[in-house]
């Protein structure tokens, strides 16, 4: 904690340069490009950090990165009462670091440590805590076919994100983001940009380097993207293939071949902003046929000329759960590799077997305060099947419980960005536990507390 602290007073002391020369930090840090800095004779001991010339003529070069998040959190009756209480809370501490090596614009390799510690937690998951391990580690090779258009062909362990991450992820709430070991092969163009890949999931354990290879996930598909189009201006088309050799729902456990085929319009223009996506899962689990579906719509207006700037959205989904147990169908929608904190930092619900209804506002105190408060309710869209946590795990089974009702959240939080490098954010959650939680368990209202700090560099 010390040594945390001392960072983050030693970067406030730098900003000011910094800032100057730096952009924004994406959440996908091999993304960044810091080649700019090839003709800066001045550069500062940051910049060259950033960018360290190891040629003559500076084709080559390599850049060093990384990310400390230091997070307080607190539960009063996690799992709704059915946890064991800590009274004291936890801390989970995620360090980051990466170097990303260029030779010409034909070459480039980029690896990336993460370590991930949950202290006075009690019985960490994998997804809490990570000691030491190789996170990402992989190589591009670029092939262009004009000044507009490229080819990248990308081998190795590595992150994957696409659309609003709906179905892959990050997973940058949680303690320990997710990566893959996979090969791609990455189209981009003017206005169109097409991913095709074959994956094995990275599954997290806690000692040091030990997340090898796994072979019990397989992992595939093609995602394209085609921006400017006329009234819809921006789609998503993608196909996703999952593979697992054991997979468990409240039908059942089984080997799982699942298909998904979906489609996302969305845009963003003068203070407007939708996002609307819809897919269709079929394949085998075990014996049953699988026939899921979700569609979504996440929309919001901002009025930019009002004081504070309010915006206001609202996001509403209808998520397929099994029809009926003990038959030869399986309708739970399985949201592949999602978001950890898909409704809020608290995670408590997953994208499964659901209809929630979620209203928010936010309003910009200053250009650097930022307050949200948000409302969200959700129900079982099935009541023969259960309700399940983020990673798609059983959290209570549904046989014999009629009620749909799960519950209420509240949530507020305020976030305060003092730079590009510096992050704060602090949190309240109140989850009224409705009639099936009362029903399936202790059904304890929830009530959670939480501060984020994060330095990225």
């Amino acid at each position: 904690m010390r040594t945390l602290v001392c960072l983050f007073l030693l970067l406030a002391c730098y900003v000011k340069i910094f800032a100057q020369t730096i952009p924004p930090f994406n959440s996908i840090r091999f993304s960044e490009d810091y080649s700019f800095l090839k003709n800066d004779s001045l550069k500062n001991w940051y910049e060259k950090l950033k960018y360290n010339q190891l040629s003559k003529k500076g084709r080559a070069f390599i850049s060093i990165g990384g990310e400390i998040r230091y997070q307080f959190f607190r539960f009063h009756h996690e799992d709704w009462g059915d946890a064991p209480d800590d009274n004291n809370g936890f801390i989970l501490t995620r360090y980051l670091g990466h170097a990303d090596f260029h030779a010409g614009k034909s070459f480039r390799t980029f690896v990336q440590l993460q370590s991930s510690l949950a202290n006075d937690r009690i019985s960490p998951s994998p997804v809490d805590e990570n000691l030491l391990d190789l996170h990402q580690a992989f190589f591009d090779i670029s092939i262009p076919i004009n000044k507009a258009n490229k080819i990248v062909v990308r081998l190795g362990r590595q992150e994957m994100a696409y659309g609003s991450q709906r179905l892959v992820a990050l997973r940058d709430g949680p303690n320990n983001r997710q990566s893959f070991d996979a090969g791609k092969l990455i189209y981009s163009g003017e206005r169109l940009k097409t991913d095709v890949f074959y994956a094995h999931f990275v599954k997290s354990k806690p000692a040091i380097f030990d997340d090898g290879f796994n072979k019990d996930t397989k992992f595939w598909g093609s995602y394209t993207v085609i921006n400017h189009l006329s009234y819809i201006q921006n789609i998503d088309l993608y196909y996703l293939g999952i593979w697992k050799a054991s997979a468990f729902f409240d039908d059942g456990e089984a080997k799982e071949l699942r298909h998904s085929i979906g489609s996302r319009i969305w845009n963003n223009i003068k203070g407007f902003r939708y996002d609307i996506e819809g897919l269709y899962q079929f394949g085998k689990f075990g014996g049953k046929q699988i026939n899921a579906w979700t569609v979504s719509i996440n929309s919001g207006i901002k009025f930019n000329e009002l004081k504070l700037k309010p915006e206001l959205g609202i996001k509403a989904e209808l998520i397929s759960g099994d029809r009926f147990y003990d038959d030869k169908k399986l309708q739970t929608f399985n949201p592949l590799f999602p978001r950890g904190n898909y409704f809020g930092l608290a995670a408590l619900i997953g994208p499964s077997n659901l209809l929630d209804l979620h209203p928010s506002v936010s309003l910009e105190i200053t250009k650097k305060l930022l307050l949200n408060a948000d409302y969200d309710a959700f129900w079982r869209f099935s009541e023969n099947d259960g309700i399940y946590s983020p990673n798609v795990s059983l959290t209570y089974s549904g046989k014999n419980i009629p009620d749909k009702l799960i519950g209420q959240q509240y949530s507020t939080d305020i976030v305060y960005t003092a730079n590009n490098f510096l992050y704060f954010r602090v949190e309240f959650t109140w989850f009224n536990a409705g009639s099936f939680l009362k029903a399936a368990g202790t059904g304890k209202d929830i009530i959670f507390t939480a501060f984020t700090t994060q330095l990225k560099f």
